[in-house]
């Protein structure tokens, strides 16, 4: 059975301010109002056997998530199983873990078909049907990835070195024959599957990498595999003993059995901080690869993304949201909600969230990261949360945040409440602007409707619930001289978070 599993997480530092560590570049809106992660179900559920899809994430994205694919149509959250990943890690273990969660619950044979959440692949068709070949080179024990073919002498992406093609018989070939020219023509009743890697080849310098394309040899390595989970755990059991031993330890102390699935926050990062492609790939002795008759992208920078949004005018000029543009040339700006006026000026990426502006030259846009080191390097805020802030009951928007006071304005979910909690630092003030709230003020408990409110002092227990079957809205006003998240102390959490954290 194929097994589809989608990785999910990291920061997307070269894609702030738009993806933050508290909503990262899975989650990032593109043109069509769709996020990459809602792409990469959709491809997903169109290559899964039954129905089910594995995903591997950090427990701070589970609701998220779960959000995200509940708008699939398609989409049956019973049969959408999650591993939550406790803290940042690469993808070795992430692979791993999947692995063994698959061994146990589908089977040794089980063909996992590995997506990272932050791909844009456009054309599905053709990624079904290479998925589909991938698959069957996996049934015959070879560990595959996918190769992209060259556009351009790219030097930000590690390559593969092609060698012979990998042939089946019709009868027993993909029902989807490979059309892509990078696979060589196969013998009469034959069908080429894919090619044998011959090695992995880390980023070039441009002079090699043009000698790459010039040769034809050569793919983009995606980061996208598909392999049965025995092979893939036999063959690291041969040359990444300690990954996988590790991940076997964090796998058998899970903290409990049924999806979501969450492990030990020890016995996880007592695992190796490697990537699948040092620690196994690149030292398996069978490893094959589907060169990709679909497009791709992995959307690595803000010059890249503006590559793939919105048409060009006469000028060069993307633009995404308002803005007036004079005398400019090839420029990308993009905005939430301000007016972004550019006047006179030429290759610039612009991206405005509201609370943050990013003017980057459009061929310094991989340095974007850097802007991000320095934001954590002073704790500023910036680095991790938007002005929006999403929360498992709903969000909240910052509309003032003074030395005196904060306010926010809440949206809370159909039947979803905050956690029981109390504040020793400051005063809160709710005003419902739309819907009904359920309320506790200490042990008094009562509904507000639309345009009433309701004070809760400071050490007062409190909660706020949605009991109808539409949002809410509300607008809370703190007062007190800290406005802190970890001024929280919290008694009871619907959605098991910590005693003492954010709402």
């Amino acid at each position: 059975m194929l097994v589809p599993v989608i990785l999910s997480g990291g920061a997307g530092t070269r894609l702030w301010p738009v993806s933050r560590s508290a909503y990262p570049k899975p989650f990032m809106r593109m043109g069509d109002g769709e996020s990459l992660l809602k792409k990469t179900l959709d491809r997903a559920l169109r290559c899964a056997d039954d129905g089910t899809v594995l995903t591997v994430t950090g427990r701070d994205y589970y609701f998220l998530t779960r959000d995200e694919y509940a708008q699939h149509d398609g989409a049956n959250l019973d049969t959408l199983p999650f591993l939550l990943e406790p803290a940042g890690r690469n993808t070795a273990p992430a692979v791993v873990l999947a692995a063994l969660h698959a061994r146990d619950r589908v089977g040794a044979d089980a063909t996992l078909l590995i997506l990272p959440a932050d791909h844009l692949i456009r054309d599905l068709d053709a990624f079904v049907a290479d998925a589909r070949r991938a698959a069957a080179l996996a049934q015959d024990g070879w560990l595959v990835t996918f190769g992209i073919r060259p556009t351009h002498p790219e030097t930000g992406f590690g390559y593969i070195r092609m060698g012979a093609a990998i042939e089946r018989s019709m009868d027993d070939a993909s029902p989807h024959p490979p059309s892509g020219h990078l696979l060589p023509q196969a013998g009469e009743g034959k069908a080429a599957l894919g090619r044998v890697v011959n090695a992995f080849v880390e980023k070039p310098n441009l002079q090699t990498a043009e000698s790459y394309v010039a040769s034809g040899d050569y793919v983009w390595n995606s980061g996208m595999f598909c392999f049965r989970a025995d092979a893939l755990l036999a063959v690291a059991a041969a040359v990444c003993p300690d990954v996988l031993a590790a991940a076997e330890a964090c796998h058998a102390h899970a903290m409990n059995h049924e999806s979501p699935i969450e492990f030990h926050r020890e016995a996880f990062l007592a695992q190796p901080d490697i990537s699948i492609d040092y620690a196994i790939m690149e030292r398996a002795p069978k490893v094959a690869v589907v060169p990709a008759t679909f497009d791709w992208s992995d959307i690595g920078s803000w010059k890249a993304m503006s590559d793939l949004e919105a048409e060009a005018d006469d000028q060069g000029n993307r633009v995404r949201g308002q803005a007036i543009v004079v005398e400019s040339t090839n420029c990308y700006i993009q905005s939430d909600a301000r007016m972004v006026a550019a006047v006179g000026v030429q290759d610039l990426v612009i991206v405005d969230t509201g609370d943050a502006v990013l003017v980057s030259h459009r061929e310094r846009a991989q340095q974007v990261k850097l802007v991000v080191e320095r934001l954590r390097a002073t704790n500023h805020a910036a680095a991790s949360v938007h002005q929006t802030v999403h929360r498992p009951w709903g969000s909240y928007t910052v509309l003032e945040d003074a030395d005196d006071c904060k306010v926010k304005r809440l949206t809370v979910k159909p039947g979803h409440v905050l956690s029981l909690q109390l504040h020793h630092r400051r005063s809160e003030h709710w005003t419902v602007v739309e819907g009904t709230a359920k309320v506790r003020v200490g042990e008094e408990e009562f509904l507000l409707q639309r345009n009433q409110s309701t004070y809760i002092p400071m050490n007062t227990v409190h909660r706020l619930e949605n009991p109808t079957d539409r949002d809410i809205h509300l607008i809370e006003v703190q007062c007190g001289d800290y406005f802190g998240e970890d001024d929280i102390v919290r008694l009871e959490d619907r959605y098991g978070r910590a005693p003492a954290a954010a709402k």
